[in-house]
């Protein structure tokens, strides 16, 4: 689960993508790159032979998301094979705290996680199919629960690509199959995104800070993806 820590802007539309063309140029974090012979055996040694049939499924995915013709493709293969094999469950049935972010290795280990566990787990595919981080934003926000006049807001945590800097978001979402466009869901309010590069809170038009200087659950969550075989490069 995560936390509130400010109020929401209006709308996932108006989430800065402007500077977006400032990551490009500088070229950071452009794809990650798994060990999979290390992560396979940590899969298996900390989970089980079944769970390490589901890491080798994760690898034949990315695979094939790797040879997608298009990001669109690879976003869908991802979003499918992560609502396939990983069930919602809230980090205090789960690990026993109110806010604990999950490697890969310990979602699909597990088989279970929340919105954040799903969005890593997405984000860190995506970036390992050729999905360069610019393109790609975690995004906090306030999801409203209980129908369309419902004033009643819960934090959550969704994973959103953008295809140029200016285009509309296309949101992955924990709580919903299908992957839409910001403009279709209404029930979202952001607080703020991030990726391996920086910060940008509401309606910014320059990053905040170092998201991993800023979020220390970031940071510890990228320590533990590297130790479990997952570079950045």
């Amino acid at each position: 689960m995560l936390k509130r820590l400010a109020r929401p802007v209006n709308t996932l539309l108006i989430i800065p993508v402007l500077l977006i063309s400032l990551a490009i140029s500088n070229g950071l974090f452009s794809r990650a790159s798994i060990d999979f012979d290390r992560f396979h055996r940590l899969m298996d040694s900390r989970f089980g032979s079944q769970r390490f049939q589901v890491s080798q499924r994760w690898e034949a995915m990315l695979r094939d998301a790797a040879q997608a013709e298009t990001e669109r493709q690879k976003l869908e293969i991802v979003n499918q094979f992560v609502h396939q094999y990983v069930r919602y469950r809230t980090d205090r049935r789960l690990y026993g705290v109110e806010d604990y972010w999950a490697s890969p290795l310990e979602t699909l280990g597990q088989g279970l996680g929340d919105c954040e566990d799903y969005a890593i787990l997405q984000y860190v595919s995506l970036r390992q199919a050729g999905i360069s981080d610019d393109r790609l934003r975690l995004i906090y926000v306030n999801a409203r629960t209980g129908g369309p006049r419902s004033s009643i807001t819960e934090a959550h945590m969704v994973l959103g690509y953008y295809a140029t800097p200016t285009s509309e978001p296309l949101i992955l979402d924990s709580l919903i199959a299908n992957i839409r466009p910001a403009s279709e869901r209404s029930d979202l309010s952001p607080v703020f995104s991030f990726n391996s590069e920086g910060l940008w809170a509401g309606g910014a038009t320059s990053p905040a800070a170092s998201a991993t200087a800023r979020l220390s659950r970031w940071r510890n969550v990228l320590d533990r993806i590297q130790q479990e075989g997952v570079s950045f490069q």
